[in-house]
């Protein structure tokens, strides 16, 4: 083939991306929904990665438990059960798994989701914080993915996440409480087999960090 030849070649498969774009496949509901959330839900306590944890312990621990869940309904909550903890869609006074439980069917309805498992989805989402109790398996195994999230490591770094850097409230001493909390709360809320098994080590490791911060810090006063 001669160098022109190629050249037109490489340009014309260069090109046909773009020009195919318009016949591409739809993309697939999951893929809109974790997309939703990477640019409405952007915090590093409550965020993407936050979903992704809770997404994927919720799954190991069904399976550990050899239960079976729904995983479109899973996915759906695991990537939506916050959403109403940012603007535009939060509510003053208002529970967020309240909130986002009822408007979880606007954002899912033009991805493809299917519909018919829209209850399922608003049970899981309403019922995701550890004070709640669940109703479906796939609200338990979210509930005890996020109140799981709520201790060890993890649970301190989100927490500690919350303090502003610029000095406003709430600063470091102002989230304290909130680990104090969810170190008294938490471990009692969960509730599935495999959760528990997890849940010890998890709480002595929050633990043990409170009580490494306080001995670093004068009993918190040079926090």
């Amino acid at each position: 083939m001669r160098p022109l030849n190629l050249l037109l070649a490489a340009l014309a498969l260069a090109a046909l991306p773009a020009a195919a774009l318009a016949d591409s496949p739809p993309l697939d509901w999951r893929t809109k929904v974790r997309a939703f959330n990477i640019e409405h839900c952007k915090h590093p306590a409550w965020g993407t990665s936050h979903s992704d944890r809770d997404y994927a312990l919720a799954k190991a621990m069904a399976a550990t438990d050899k239960v079976t869940l729904d995983d479109d309904v899973l996915f759906a909550a695991a990537y939506l059960h916050d959403v109403a903890a940012f603007k535009p869609y939060e509510k003053a006074d208002l529970d967020h798994s309240d909130v986002a439980a009822d408007l979880v069917g606007e954002i899912l309805a033009p991805t493809g989701f299917p519909m018919a498992k829209l209850p399922k989805v608003q049970a899981a989402i309403r019922e995701h914080m550890y004070y709640r109790t669940p109703t479906v398996p796939e609200s338990l195994y979210l509930h005890d993915a996020d109140a799981l999230d709520w201790l060890g490591a993890i649970g301190a770094a989100r927490i500690m996440a919350l303090a502003d850097p610029n000095g406003a409230q709430p600063d470091g001493p102002a989230v304290l409480p909130m680990l104090k909390e969810n170190l008294r709360d938490v471990p009692a809320r969960v509730l599935t087999p495999a959760g528990k098994a997890l849940m010890p080590a998890k709480r002595d490791l929050l633990a043990k960090w409170l009580e490494t911060l306080a001995s670093e810090t004068d009993g918190f006063k040079t926090l």
